[in-house]
């Protein structure tokens, strides 16, 4: 059984797994930070960096104690209170199990009891069906299609643009 839980993730929260992670081709398959590969202190800026923005909220997503993923709540825009959200399931063997459905669920809760945000949307990448299956389950509708917008396997391909008013 699942235990999972939330964190907002400060620098001291990157190890050598997230490492491993971000460096995996299968996991960032569709996510921009695929373009380059990641030492910690990169990965350790990035985290200090969302800490202090003021506007991305990147929590870790924990099995118990075990880090299998982040998901955030970014580019929050304050006065029309709306953000994005974007996550990745580093752990292959949690893919497929929930867990970015739970974690999608939280942060509409977070987004909207907590920051005041009224509204989260998202991009995915066409052909990412479970990323797409987890966010329509959690009651995000389909709001366009930007077509051919991304490259993916050396191929320009439509970026799906989720919504949900919270």
């Amino acid at each position: 059984m699942l235990s999972v839980k939330f964190k907002l993730l400060s620098p001291d929260d990157v190890g050598p797994d997230y490492v491993a992670w971000m460096n995996d081709p299968d996991v960032t398959r569709y996510l921009e930070c695929r373009f380059r590969s990641y030492t910690e202190e990169d990965l350790r800026g990035f985290v200090r960096a969302m800490v202090d923005s003021g506007n991305n909220f990147l929590f870790g997503i924990y099995d118990g104690e075990k880090h299998v993923g982040n998901i955030k709540i970014g580019n929050v825009d304050w006065k029309h209170r709306y953000g994005d959200l974007g996550l990745v399931i580093g752990l292959k063997e949690y893919w497929g199990r929930g867990v970015a459905t739970k974690a999608i669920d939280y942060c509409c809760s977070y987004a909207k009891c907590e920051l005041g945000l009224r509204k989260l949307f998202a991009g995915i990448y066409d052909g990412n069906v479970g990323s797409l299956r987890a966010f329509l389950k959690c009651g995000f509708s389909k709001a366009g299609v930007l077509k051919e917008h991304r490259i993916c396997g050396g191929t320009y391909v439509d970026e799906l643009i989720v919504e949900r008013l919270l």
